[in-house]
């Protein structure tokens, strides 16, 4: 009879400490996303074959289209410093990818080819004409991607802070699959996509790895990318896959084919960014690259105006 206790006794903690967690998850998603800040902005939704996406068009000239950096914090309000400015002189399309933001987080393997359908896909049916590509950190590795299986549809790629090239041949493993397998549990992988996820892990991004400058940060930016990354449940899968190393690809192969017009931007305290991009100059030696000093990851938000007076150099036939 002990022995039947003793189960008991063991079932009927961990059903209480899975209810728990349970209700610890619920008030973290309802506290972040209470003060809705990224609901206040209008709209538009692309019903793409995996998804909703959200995006929004602005201004007229010529087509500009603005992918944000891939995490699960990040959505299209990365640009929102920059929009009215770009808007003046381009027909600006802003979008959260899949997995971010107001778009659709479908449980699914969230791969870089994936990403590279959807941008190819949106130039298409969206926009319907050829276009130019402001992109931020591994999104560009995604615009690049697209370049090469449809140059034809892109014709200026500017990309900030362009993901490590090295560390972009990662692939999947069993350590990284083991990590996968932990986050997609229903309640206790989104317990620890929480923990990962947290206000104080956000503000610490922010300080070490998006801004240079803790004097440019802001409580409603920090508390906007707090709440995109809890916007939704299924958030978790698209953090999942970029732990996994599935949205990284070989970038090599692609630079070395395509004839794009291809310029970077970058932050002068980005961690490795210069021994970064000179692998990317070797490869590929007609790109053009602009420093922004004493900026980081995101020199949009950090520093608008140097920013968009380096955007004007790469576009300006078009201001």
């Amino acid at each position: 009879m002990n022995w039947k206790k003793k189960i008991i006794s063991i079932t009927t903690l961990a059903s209480f400490t899975t209810l728990t967690i349970h209700i610890i998850n619920k008030l973290i998603y309802f506290s972040a996303t209470m003060d809705n800040l990224l609901s206040n902005t209008s709209g538009s939704y692309y019903n793409w074959k995996f998804g909703k996406i959200y995006y929004k068009k602005t201004g007229s000239g010529h087509p500009l289209l603005l992918l944000h950096d891939l995490d699960t914090y990040s959505s299209g309000h990365e640009w929102n410093k920059v929009l009215n400015e770009l808007s003046k002189t381009n027909t600006v399309y802003r979008v959260d990818l899949l997995g971010c933001g107001r778009s659709d987080k479908p449980n699914i393997t969230y791969t870089n080819y994936l990403y590279v359908q959807l941008i190819n896909d949106f130039i298409k049916q969206v926009i319907g004409e050829e276009t130019d590509i402001l992109a931020t950190g591994e999104s560009g590795a995604f615009a690049i991607a697209a370049c090469h299986y449809n140059n034809s549809a892109i014709r200026k790629l500017i990309l900030i802070n362009p993901p490590d090239i090295e560390k972009l041949a990662k692939i999947p493993d069993k350590r990284s699959k083991l990590f996968i397998n932990l986050l997609q549990l229903p309640v206790i992988g989104t317990f620890i996509y929480n923990l990962l996820t947290g206000l104080t892990n956000t503000d610490k991004l922010f300080h070490e790895h998006y801004f240079y400058n803790s004097d440019f940060i802001d409580h409603d930016l920090i508390s906007t990318y707090y709440e995109t990354a809890h916007m939704d449940v299924g958030s978790k899968y698209l953090l999942a896959s970029i732990r996994g190393h599935y949205t990284t690809l070989n970038l090599k192969h692609c630079l070395k084919s395509i004839t794009n017009s291809i310029y970077f931007i970058i932050g002068s305290k980005k961690e490795n960014i210069e021994e970064n991009v000179a692998i990317y100059h070797t490869i590929m030696p007609s790109i053009e690259i602009e420093k922004i000093d004493e900026a980081r990851q995101l020199p949009q938000l950090e520093k608008p105006y140097e920013f968009m007076d380096k955007v004007k150099i790469f576009l300006e036939d078009e201001f």
